[in-house]
């Protein structure tokens, strides 16, 4: 082979490896160049998966908070229903104590230990569903937030001026709730 021919030879070799380099350069940018896009479609993707999380933990944090308000209030209807029923029945309670004072001065014993039944048998119940007497006792310290001062009286002591010498009539709470204050007399 003569020079020539070895020379055009080699070139026909080079060409095709040029071609070749090129090719694979130009196949390297065109994936690159779909890395980046693929890369910045993820990052935008990541950030709207982000905003749906935080949307919903926000969701169900407010969703938390309703179960918890309806619990809350469904617990505060039960009980205003209760309330409203005690403070109706806390008249005849009343009357049912006086009622049984005067049959105690009677000498029927068979009437007294029948009223005497039922009486008990009424405050049982309204205990049961909560309600609770409030105990107020001569001497004890007036206290306007939990006392209803129906008059003055001049103190029998020292010792009971500005302290309750009487209760008129018993104040009731239903579980922590005063329905019915106390109503005393105070020493003047």
């Amino acid at each position: 082979m003569s020079d020539q021919e070895h020379k055009d030879k080699e070139m026909e070799n080079d060409t095709p490896k040029q071609e070749v380099e090129n090719g694979t350069e130009n196949i390297n940018d065109s994936q690159n160049i779909e890395n980046e896009i693929i890369e910045s479609e993820v990052d935008v993707l990541k950030d709207e998966l982000g905003k749906e999380k935080n949307n919903f933990l926000r969701l169900f944090a407010e969703f938390e908070n309703y179960k918890k308000r309806t619990s809350k209030e469904r617990i505060e209807l039960f009980s205003t229903a209760n309330k409203e029923l005690m403070t109706v029945l806390l008249p005849i309670l009343d009357d049912f104590e006086r009622g049984l004072k005067e049959v105690e001065k009677s000498s029927d014993n068979v009437l007294l230990e029948g009223v005497r039944l039922i009486y008990n048998k009424l405050k049982n119940t309204l205990s049961q569903k909560g309600l609770k007497v409030m105990d107020v006792k001569q001497g004890d310290t007036f206290d306007a937030e939990i006392h209803e001062a129906i008059s003055q009286i001049p103190a029998p002591s020292k010792k009971l001026k500005g302290k309750i010498i009487d209760t008129v009539e018993q104040g009731y709470k239903l579980g922590d709730t005063i329905i019915r204050y106390p109503k005393v007399v105070l020493g003047n």
